[in-house]
């Protein structure tokens, strides 16, 4: 992700050490220490601040209403409370979204349609999720006749024990939703689910490690499309009067050497969907 926001600085002109400083602190999927860290950085009076998710845009928004914040990627910053409307997100806030709470529903919707007696469902889950996300995806399940579970992960070292747990209760599938934590883990999770015999969608990782299908938002080309941001806003413009842009490229991969090892035969109308098919 950083790699790609760096890459889009360059195609700007932005060099890194010659006309551009970059100061990086990482978390390390502990959501506590984000204040600090946007405290840090503000003290440092740095120009902008580019974070991502939930938990890093409310530190940083936390922390200061004038330094420029550029969301790399959220899910729904309306619905977090960050702004008010993508199109004059107002205040010092800007960047891009891409459709959290809906994929999260389409990803639920792509496993129904995979298995077809599909009846009971975990969603792993961690505390950067707003509560709006879990209630779609109740409504969606319970439309589709299906019981959805959650598991929350109090951190990355309780996944395997969640996702044994998951198996344990003999639960057909899990969706899995990106947040930092778990996209950091997400082949991890991928591996779990595989190694219990559960179906699990999420986004790429996942599907890399040993799930069955990814959908999603092309994560990395929204921090590309950061540099853009920080390019306008270092040329002048407020972040407020810069619309929130949406994810406009969307990718549905599918893992037939899992589906076959799970004894799942993956219906021709996810196939001639799918972007790719790992074979």
């Amino acid at each position: 992700m950083v790699e790609a926001f760096r890459s889009g600085l360059r195609d700007l002109g932005y060099v890194e050490g010659k006309n551009i400083s970059i100061e990086y602190r990482w978390a390390d999927n502990r959501y506590d220490r984000l204040p600090a860290f946007a405290a840090e950085l503000v003290r440092l009076k740095v120009d902008v601040i580019v974070t991502n998710a939930t938990p890093g845009v409310g530190a940083a928004r936390g922390a200061t209403t004038t330094i420029p914040i550029v969301m790399a990627a959220i899910g729904d910053p309306v619905i977090s409370g960050f702004i008010s409307n993508l199109s004059r997100p107002g205040a010092n806030i800007t960047g891009s979204t891409f459709f959290g709470k809906e994929i999260l529903v389409k990803r639920l919707e792509l496993l129904k349609e995979a298995l077809p007696g599909l009846r009971r469902v975990a969603f792993l889950n961690d505390q950067a999720v707003p509560r709006d996300y879990l209630t779609a995806l109740e409504n969606a399940a319970r439309a589709m006749k299906i019981l959805l579970e959650s598991f929350d992960l109090a951190n990355a070292d309780a996944l395997e024990g969640a996702v044994a747990a998951i198996g344990k209760n003999q639960i057909e599938g899990i969706v899995v939703i990106e947040t930092p934590m778990l996209i950091s883990v997400g082949a991890r999770i991928g591996a779990a689910a595989f190694k219990h015999q559960i179906a699990a969608i999420g986004f790429k990782e996942v599907v890399q490690g040993g799930g069955l299908m990814a959908y999603g938002a092309n994560i990395a080309e929204l921090w590309r499309r950061a540099a853009t941001y920080v390019d306008k806003i270092l040329k002048g413009a407020k972040p407020g009067d810069l619309p929130v842009e949406r994810a406009s490229k969307f990718e549905l991969v599918v893992n037939k050497q899992v589906a076959t090892a799970l004894g799942i035969k993956i219906p021709n109308s996810i196939l001639l969907r799918a972007d790719k098919v790992i074979d």
